[in-house]
């Protein structure tokens, strides 16, 4: 069976993604985006090892809505009985699963057995998720990038043998595209900026409402309000009290699906009418994201011709045409007859225009 032009495209897409200057688990989001135009599913979601050692997630809804209940332990132990691995042992995984996997391979049960364990009442059933497809990508070099998931709902047919190949042959390109690249602030943009009060022993006094939402995005489901810390953060209040001679100071980076995020603690002044004597600590929160995250995303809502989309990209990240023709491997009045198209698809003059229509995109 031919590949639709939308799929060829799609293809063509993450063909793209994994030639860029820029890659990381940032760009989950538009790989998934443009994995949807290929290999049909309703929702999808990753686990990867955070920079701090920890396994995180990124998953889309309504798969993010049971995240925390899915990283309880009495979850966790019934998914080891049903499944012949769990992701949640990612260097176990890492080891040994190669290529896509389907549900049904991956089962170490009958399906009747599946549908009463804890793990589908409490992960698979509240989403509506009836199957699903796992892949574990890796660097060249044998390392686990993380385990990516693809969920069908029970309105959709189950995933068959040619879902898997479909996928199999994406396998090198979505381990280029997530393969974590340089951290550079220059490439990158400031999102938001938030701060937490909390008392010197942990407990949370205040958040502002910029720090409510970046909370969620830095600490996924190892944060609720009320509930106390995150490790990264308590470690912080560890340095910013301790003895002055260790000279740790009270920063951190965190490097996440959802950005690259700077943590900071300062001591700060108790409120006015206070208890005397009461001390309190700032947790500032600063998240940054790739302008490329920012840039795909953009150009995916635009759904330009696949020419058109590439061309878009080097001309936004400022390359002169004739190091665009050689990137993209044409002349250079191949190159200048792509972008009067382009130009005249999106009704812009020029370059600076074109930014602006990405921008709004």
């Amino acid at each position: 069976m031919h590949a639709s032009r939308s799929t060829r495209q799609a293809l063509a897409r993450l063909h793209h993604m994994a030639c860029l200057d820029a890659g990381g688990v940032q760009f989950i989001e538009p790989l998934l985006q443009e994995l949807r135009r290929v290999v049909g599913f309703d929702f999808g979601c990753m686990l990867y090892p955070g920079s701090g050692g920890d396994l995180m997630n990124y998953a889309q809804e309504p798969m993010q809505s049971v995240a925390a209940q899915y990283f309880d332990a009495r979850i966790l132990r019934s998914e080891r009985q049903v499944l012949a691995r769990s992701p949640r042992d990612f260097g176990e995984v890492v080891r040994h699963e190669h290529g896509p996997k389907l549900l049904r391979e991956l089962m170490a049960v009958p399906m009747a057995e599946l549908l009463r364990s804890d793990y589908y009442g409490a992960v698979m059933q509240p989403t509506g998720a009836k199957d699903y497809m796992s892949l574990v990508l890796r660097t060249p070099q044998g390392v686990g990038l993380g385990v990516i998931h693809l969920f069908r709902d029970a309105a959709a047919p189950w995933f068959t043998p040619h879902d898997v190949a479909l996928l199999a042959r994406l396998e090198p390109h979505l381990a280029r595209i997530l393969q974590d690249g340089e951290h550079d602030a220059q490439r990158s943009e400031v999102h938001a900026e938030g701060v937490l009060i909390a008392t010197p022993q942990g407990r949370p006094l205040w958040l502002s409402p910029e720090a409510e939402a970046l909370m969620p995005l830095a600490f996924g489901w190892r944060w609720r309000r009320g509930a106390e810390l995150p490790p990264p953060l308590r470690e912080l209040l560890l340095r910013l009290h301790a003895p002055s001679e260790r000279m740790v100071l009270p920063v951190m980076e965190l490097h996440t699906a959802q950005g690259w995020f700077s943590l900071r603690a300062t001591h700060m002044a108790a409120a006015p009418g206070g208890r005397q004597g009461a001390q309190v600590v700032a947790l500032h929160i600063t998240r940054r994201v790739a302008r490329g995250v920012r840039l795909l995303s953009a150009l995916q809502a635009l759904d330009l011709p696949q020419r058109q989309h590439e061309l878009a990209w080097w001309l936004a990240r400022g390359l002169p045409e004739s190091q665009i023709a050689r990137r993209m491997g044409i002349s250079i009045n191949t190159a200048v007859y792509h972008r009067r198209q382009l130009y005249n698809r999106l009704g812009v003059m020029g370059r600076e225009e074109l930014l602006a229509k990405v921008d709004s995109a």
